[in-house]
């Protein structure tokens, strides 16, 4: 998790090193995942792999314990299956109902757990600047709450919560349509098919809405009084909008989204080819 985040708010304290991608032109790769884990564990010893780990699990429990009371709240009627094409209708109506109400949750929860989120990531990313500014849960309420007021507590929640929603009915329906058109009811292994079409849908449509995530991070830890979230390390962005079209304009809107095989932002063709 530490490592993943200190990537995408771009902390590269470890050389690239050349290598060559599929078609054999050299390229340069910065250090993968078990590389700069051993970095964090030379300069922090092995508890520093686990920065802001505590606010993390406090919010992965918010959000489980919001979601599971939402559910009560609002209970979803089941519906019966429906697959075949002349149900078509019938059927997307279902998806929507269904798509409705786990957004709903997902929203819900994800405002309840966000204050904590925020904490972790400005943990984390102390690494950088060796600081110790959050040193603890509720010293760290204290601190944002004095500094920033209650919305401290929720910077970079909106493009989480877009992020949340357009994968949300991007991979239902997606998955729908594909089930619906795709799969013909008379394959004997449909059934199996349609378990692993939203899985499949998930993976691809969570690279799209990657974007979202990252500058939801960033936007965090950004002009917090950490030396990585201020100039010069990073510019203080005025809004998410903000951070979104400066990330664009470096053609970084997806950094840190792999963890091996990262490509340092040179092009492969200002380096010699043998």
């Amino acid at each position: 998790l530490l490592t993943r985040f200190l990537s995408q708010v771009g902390h590269e304290p470890l050389p690239p090193t050349i290598g060559r991608n599929v078609l054999g032109r050299k390229v340069l790769y910065l250090p993968g995942f078990f590389t700069y884990a051993r970095h964090i564990v030379e300069v922090d010893g092995k508890r520093g792999l686990f920065r802001g780990l505590t606010p993390r699990l406090i919010s992965s429990t918010l959000s489980t314990i919001t979601r599971g009371s939402v559910k009560k709240a609002f209970p979803l009627e089941d519906m019966e299956h429906v697959s075949n094409k002349d149900d078509v209708k019938t059927s997307l109506r279902k998806v929507v109902r269904e798509t409705s109400h786990e957004m709903m949750m997902q929203c819900v929860s994800r405002l309840v757990s966000h204050p904590l989120h925020v904490i972790s990531m400005r943990c984390m990313v102390q690494f950088i600047g060796r600081e110790v500014k959050y040193s603890g849960v509720f010293s760290a309420i204290g601190r944002i709450f004095k500094e920033e007021g209650i919305l401290g507590f929720f910077v970079g929640l909106v493009p989480h919560i877009l992020g949340d929603v357009i994968f949300l009915w991007c991979c239902n329906l997606l998955a729908h349509f594909i089930n619906t058109y795709a799969v013909d009811d008379n394959f004997s292994q449909a059934s199996v098919i349609r378990s692993y079409t939203k899985f499949v849908m998930g993976i691809a449509v969570s690279m799209l809405t990657y974007p979202f995530l990252l500058v939801g991070d960033l936007m965090a830890v950004n002009n917090c009084g950490l030396r990585a979230g201020l100039p010069p390390y990073a510019p203080a962005f005025a809004s998410w909008i903000h951070c979104w079209r400066y990330l664009s304009a470096q053609g970084q809107l997806f950094r840190g989204s792999s963890l091996l095989f990262r490509r340092a932002p040179i092009p492969a063709a200002s380096f010699p080819i043998d």
